[in-house]
């Protein structure tokens, strides 16, 4: 029987909106404000896109690297060495003028935060999974997405603000960047959590943590997430596209960017926060694919509803409130899926996975909306959704009595 691990203290979950908040921040800093300055320093779209794309890579593979913080140093100090790092290279990144000529560099910067912030993102997942009672993990799950959106629209809305309004354009960077510094002040009120899977032998704490991810896949509790996250439930795809298709409501440039920029992040965030209060009331899959309906029925009234500029606003927003308890759920599943042990590498190849439905269903998404119109890629996303549940549910009933104990998962040094 794998041991349930449970904390030595208990901590409010705000401290996990903190500590995701560095992560956030880099990647709203390069989406929005790098991309925004270099697009209106003459610098190409495709260039800029590849800035993007290449700021994304590390946090796309990051279960490949996540057992390096599993089986070196401790939590806490990766937390604190990786929002450093984060940190000071936002700093050089806004020093350098946003140009054509000095492209190269600001590629090689935003590479490097963008790696240190993968480390940060995956220590903070260590420490929240061991830090996080089991009756707590929807609310651990809800308060660290949120500040993963909050962290993002921080780094982006917060970061364009500053440098169109403040002479020194690197003030933007700098100040988020001593932000993501100053989030390591969260360590102070955690403990670093037993690493049992360390062996005196490094070779044989790679091979512990192999055996832990192994045992989350072969326990029900893990199967069942990794193929729930499989799956286009709540993944909110469409989000993705309305400023593609807010022309078909007649929404302003000034609507598109206020539901697609602070006001739709400050809404998921209070969604992440609710939907996690809600995922310790049930058992948590059960909610995931509750909400998962709920962001359907919300694509299907917006499809129905009249056409304007309002429409657009209410429907948008209320699908980012949903979609924040989407995110809720995901986090509140990895979680209780994990348990502890190797808790980085195992919540990273769970997320790793749950990101493959957001890139499919916004594709169909696409294809939908080219065929159908922006109503049809509205119905088309929602029929997703639906049957999405009931292959589930069909899973779950067919394997039930599979796989070992539901306890969250812990590996015993070897």
């Amino acid at each position: 029987m794998p041991e349930r691990v449970e904390p030595s203290r208990t901590v409010h979950p705000v401290l996990f909106l903190i500590m995701f908040v560095p992560l956030g921040i880099s990647n709203g800093y390069v989406v929005v404000t790098l991309a925004y300055l270099l697009s209106h320093a003459g610098v190409s779209v495709a260039a800029v896109a590849g800035l993007v794309a290449l700021s994304l890579f590390p946090q796309t593979w990051k279960f490949v690297y996540a057992p390096i913080v599993d089986t070196t140093l401790n939590n806490k100090l990766w937390f604190l060495l990786s929002a450093t790092a984060t940190g000071v290279l936002m700093v050089a990144t806004a020093v350098v003028a946003p140009t054509q000529t000095h492209l190269l560099l600001i590629e090689c910067l935003v590479m490097g935060f963008s790696v240190a912030s993968g480390f940060n993102g995956m220590a903070a997942d260590a420490l929240m999974a061991h830090a996080t009672p089991a009756d707590d993990k929807g609310r651990a799950g809800g308060w660290s997405q949120a500040g993963n959106l909050g962290g993002s629209g921080l780094g982006g809305g917060a970061g364009l603000w500053l440098a169109q309004h403040v002479a020194a354009q690197w003030v933007a960077g700098a100040v988020l960047g001593i932000v993501c510094i100053l989030s390591a002040a969260v360590l102070l009120y955690l403990d670093e959590p037993p690493a049992t899977h360390r062996a005196a032998r490094y070779i044989d704490s790679l091979k512990n943590v192999g055996l832990d991810v192994w045992s989350l896949c072969r326990a029900r509790m893990g199967y069942l997430a990794l193929f729930i996250m499989v799956l286009p439930i709540g993944v909110g795809a469409a989000q993705n596209l309305w400023s593609a298709v807010s022309g078909d409501w007649h929404a302003s440039a000034d609507a598109v960017a206020l539901v697609n920029g602070a006001l739709g992040g400050v809404i998921s965030m209070f969604g992440c926060i609710a939907g996690g209060y809600i995922c310790d009331l049930m058992d948590r899959k059960t909610a995931y694919n509750i909400f998962g309906i709920l962001l359907a029925v919300c694509a299907v009234a917006m499809a129905v509803a009249p056409r304007n500029e309002t429409m657009f606003v209410v429907f948008t927003c209320l699908y980012a409130f949903v979609l924040g308890f989407s995110y809720a759920a995901f986090g509140a599943v990895t979680l209780e899926a994990i348990g502890g042990g190797a808790a980085a590498t195992k919540y990273n190849v769970i997320a790793s996975i749950a990101n493959v439905p957001i890139a499919y269903q916004t594709l169909i998404d696409g294809w939908a909306q080219t065929r159908w119109g922006s109503g049809g890629m509205l119905w088309v996303e929602a029929a997703s959704g639906v049957a999405a549940v009931a292959v589930y549910l069909a899973f779950a009933a067919a394997t039930r009595g599979l796989g070992t104990t539901d306890e969250p998962l812990h590996a015993d040094a070897r």
